[in-house]
């Protein structure tokens, strides 16, 4: 508790007021509030570790493909164009 107020650099007081609102808010419902509010965290963990479940066996499988050695680049036969020394064709 002392790091989540050292966080959000709350006093004794603060949390004081925090707790009379949220219970003034909540009322009798706030334990269930905190039920659901847990079971959106581990859900969310659970959704992020699936995520890197699936990331990790691509990026083993990219990290262990062999790397190809360079290949020596091609030559290209450049080419110009051609020209007709001819006169064109009057119109």
């Amino acid at each position: 508790m002392t790091a989540l107020a050292g966080f959000f650099n709350l006093g004794p007081m603060e949390m004081i007021i925090l707790l009379v609102v949220g219970v003034m808010i909540f009322g009798r419902r706030l334990p269930e509030v905190g039920r659901y509010l847990g079971k959106g965290i581990v859900e969310f963990k659970k959704g992020i570790k699936g995520i890197e479940d699936e990331m990790e066996p691509s990026i083993t499988r990219v990290e262990s493909q062999p790397t190809e050695s360079p290949r020596p680049p091609q030559k290209v036969a450049a080419t110009a164009p051609r020209f007709d020394d001819s006169p064109a064709p009057k119109a």
